[in-house]
């Protein structure tokens, strides 16, 4: 009924698919966002075993970690709807379903998708990983921090972040970032700039646009120091939602950080 051609997956399956909804579920896309760029624990959650095409039946199965076990969710292609809008996450690609077809078995794992109204991101780490995370105050964050990062991303394990928003969530402030909103960490490198290094963060915003307008941003002066293969390699200038950032005003702008992996 939405599309002539559904596929469940085009092209493999990246973060950039993913663009929140409606529903208060940016704890749960972060962690999804995380898991795209670890192929690994991926297969586990979304068999690819299924698709729209060959002996299609109008369901699909997902995996999630509760308790100790792998559980199968099942679940139907019908999708809600509410004034001719996706009110689960929207595909980017306007034929492409794993994202909404992930979040539905997700809201039904969970009850409803009322339930998946604010949540922990380090809760949906562990559901789709099986793993062990850890979760360190960026208010009070250890020495090492930048040490901490960069091993985790070369341990591939899983990342991400949020910023503190008791009272209001989802305000976006005059530099880019949202308040009370969960974000993945996408990448931690050390790189030269003008006479010496620098350690920076990339960061995947899951409504799949705003980003950070401080250093380090798409257009900021501080591109223009770093060597150009190096700039070729990391920078993506477009409106995606991924932005890089400095470590020091990573720690200014989050409050948490979340590290997850298959053994602590």
């Amino acid at each position: 009924e939405l599309q002539r051609n559904p596929y469940l997956i085009m092209d493999g399956v990246s973060r950039f698919d993913i663009m929140q909804g409606e529903i208060g579920d940016c704890w749960m896309l972060a962690a999804l966002g995380s898991l795209t760029l670890q192929k690994q624990f991926l297969e586990n959650v979304l068999p690819q075993d299924q698709g729209f095409q060959d002996d299609y039946a109008g369901i699909f199965h997902f995996r999630f970690w509760q308790y100790g076990d792998w559980v199968d969710v099942v679940i139907d292609d019908r999708l809600p709807f509410l004034n001719g809008r996706y009110l689960s996450v929207q595909p980017r690609t306007s034929n492409e379903f794993w994202p909404s077809l992930l979040e539905k078995a997700y809201a039904k794992l969970q009850g409803s998708y009322q339930n998946l109204h604010g949540g922990y991101l380090s809760d949906a780490l562990v559901d789709f990983t099986g793993g062990v995370q850890v979760q360190f105050s960026l208010k009070d964050p250890p020495p090492d921090l930048e040490e901490i990062l960069k091993a985790a991303d070369k341990s591939r394990c899983l990342m991400g972040c949020s910023t503190s928003g008791q009272l209001r969530r989802n305000i976006e402030l005059r530099n880019g970032i949202i308040q009370g909103h969960a974000y993945t960490v996408t990448g931690a490198v050390k790189i030269r700039y003008k006479n010496g290094w620098k350690h920076i963060i990339r960061i995947w915003n899951p409504w799949g646009h705003g980003e950070w307008k401080g250093p380090w941003s798409d257009n900021s002066p501080q591109w223009d120091h770093v060597e150009p293969k190096d700039r070729e390699a990391l920078l993506r200038n477009k409106d995606d939602g991924e932005f890089w950032m400095s470590c020091k005003n990573f720690q200014e702008q989050f409050s948490w950080l979340y590290i997850c992996n298959s053994t602590p």
